[in-house]
Parts: C-alpha cells; structure tokens; sequence
C-alpha cells in the first residue's frame, strides 16, 4: 500500500471508530443516528480504498439513502412519544468497559497468530451483467424489500399519529 493509502485509511479508520463511539455514547438520538451516517460513510471509503467502487456505491445508495432515511424519519416521527425523563448515567459503565476490553483482548490474542491465506483475485463483473441479474431473477427480492420498507414507514406513522377522542353522538 502506497503512504497516502495508508493515510486515508487510518482516517477512514478512525472516522469509522469515533462515528461508532458517538452512535454508542450520545444521548440524543437524532444527533446517533447521524453518527450512523458517519460511520457508514466511512465504511463506503473503505469500500474505495479496497478498490470496491460498486459495493460503495451501494453502501451510499441504500444504507445511507434508504436506511438511514428511514431510520430518521422513525425518530422524527416517533418523538412525541419519548416523554421520560433521561435515565442518568448507569453505573454499568466500567464494568461494560472492563468486559469490553477483556473480550478484545481475549480475540485479539486468538487471531493475531493465524496465517491468513492471500485471497485469489477475482475477475471483476462486469457492470451491465450485474445490472441484468438484479434486473431479471432478483427483481421480485426487491420488490419486496421495498413493500416491507413501505409498511414500516406506515407502521412508525401509525404509531407516532395523535389518537382522536371517538365521537359516540353518532
């Protein structure tokens, strides 16, 4: 890797973390999932960066379009209902640390003396024959992805809509 592929990945890299760290750690809701945003963002620039343009693109294209617009709109939508006070900060914290530290060590000793095979080269697809397997067998896939995102938007509708009072005069 050439240094300025080394530097824009400790970047990415650490774009990546801290954007974790935030959509962990912040309070506000909204303001995580615009970490979230953060975070896959930096990921689509990992994507580029292993020379995987199209799987960045999608990364942009429907978790950060799609999914993550859904997602906002559900805490937009569902905000009115979140009338409890914030809880105070738990005391769980170091302890969650402490086993979070003690698990990264425990893997990290596990996987640091493996030999990791190269990967084979793959011939790269092309573009057009991708388009027309999405397009031909996959289509149905999703379509129905997309019903089951429209019911989830509804759903968050229904549930963030004001009950009305019945009239029983009628």
């Amino acid at each position: 890797m050439a240094p300025v592929q080394m530097m824009a990945f400790g970047v990415l890299a650490a774009v990546v973390l801290i954007g974790a760290l935030w959509v962990v750690i912040l309070k506000n809701l909204f303001r995580a999932a615009l970490s979230l945003g953060l975070v896959l963002l930096g990921v689509a620039g990992l994507f580029i960066l292993l020379e995987a343009e199209f799987l960045a693109f999608v990364q942009i294209l429907i978790y950060v379009g799609a999914i993550l617009t859904l997602v906002v709109f559900a805490i937009m939508l569902t905000a009115r209902l979140q009338t409890a006070p914030e809880a105070s900060a738990s005391r769980q914290i170091v302890p969650a640390a402490v086993a979070s530290l003690g698990l990264f060590v425990v893997l990290a000793a596990a996987t640091l003396p493996l030999t990791w095979p190269s990967a084979p080269s793959a011939e790269a697809i092309p573009p057009a024959a991708l388009g027309r397997q999405l397009i031909g067998p996959l289509a149905l896939p999703f379509e129905v992805i997309s019903l089951v995102f429209v019911a989830a938007i509804v759903g968050a509708i229904a549930v963030a809509s004001p009950r009305r009072p019945q009239d029983s005069s009628h």
